[in-house]
Formats: C-alpha cells, sequence, structure tokens
C-alpha cells in the first residue's frame, strides 16, 4: 500500500472528524497516546528502561566516532504487549496526520519526498 491509497483510505473512512479542528485536536491527542504507551512501557511494565544523561560533543571527534558515542538512553527491548500497544497508537497517529493533510489538500507522498531531499542534502544538519 502506498501513502496516496492510504490517504485515499483514511478519507473515506473519516466521518465523525472532518473538522480541521478536530482533527487537530485527535493528531495532538494520538501524539499524547504515543508518549503514554512508551511511558508505560518503562513505568508500569519495565521492558525497557531510560538511562538519561548529557550527551557528550566533543569536537574533536569526527562525524562517524559520535554517532557511535551518543546513547539512546535505552536499555532492554520492547516486550511484544508493549510493542502492539505501541504500533496501534502510532498507527492513530499517522490516521490522523493523513486527515490532516487531506483535508489541507496535502499529499503525503510529496512531503516524505521533499523531506528526503532535505535529508540528502542537509544529512546530519537536518534536524540541528
Amino acid at each position: 500500500m502506498t501513502l496516496e491509497d492510504f490517504q485515499r483510505q483514511v478519507s473515506g473512512l473519516l466521518l465523525r472528524h472532518r473538522s480541521l479542528m478536530d482533527v487537530l485536536s485527535k493528531h495532538v491527542q494520538s501524539a499524547a497516546s504515543v508518549n503514554r504507551a512508551v511511558t508505560k512501557a518503562v513505568t508500569e511494565c519495565g521492558c525497557i528502561e531510560l538511562h538519561a544523561r548529557r550527551q557528550d560533543f566533543r569536537s574533536d571527534l569526527g562525524i562517524e566516532e559520535l554517532k557511535l558515542k551518543l546513547d539512546h538512553h535505552i536499555s532492554g527491548s520492547l516486550c511484544e504487549n508493549c510493542r502492539d500497544v505501541l504500533k496501534f497508537e502510532l498507527g492513530r497517529q499517522f490516521f490522523y496526520m493523513s486527515a490532516l493533510a487531506n483535508l489541507l489538500d496535502i499529499r503525503l507522498d510529496d512531503v516524505l519526498e521533499q523531506e528526503s531531499k532535505k535529508c540528502a542534502t542537509l544529512g546530519i544538519f537536518n534536524m540541528t
């Protein structure tokens, strides 16, 4: 299935929340649900742990060395249940992102292509 196919599918399914304001609020709510699912994986299930600390960005290291040195702060891996919950919540978030794009006449294929080109051009400086 392509992004275009998915957007068409969402457009056909979205009945109750066709207002831009409804879709915006549902998109934000779905993002909060993603955050909550990750939080529960840490605090209730314990399948993953966070060990966050200041990142050590040393100017004397090259880009590849920094990539190896920098930490994502996660230990462990999602259990099957937490993974399923998180996939569900990410799917819901993707649904409402697609609905928002539909309402504003934006093709997600175009967004993905534009972002990919930007990543290719800017490399690691893309989101810094």
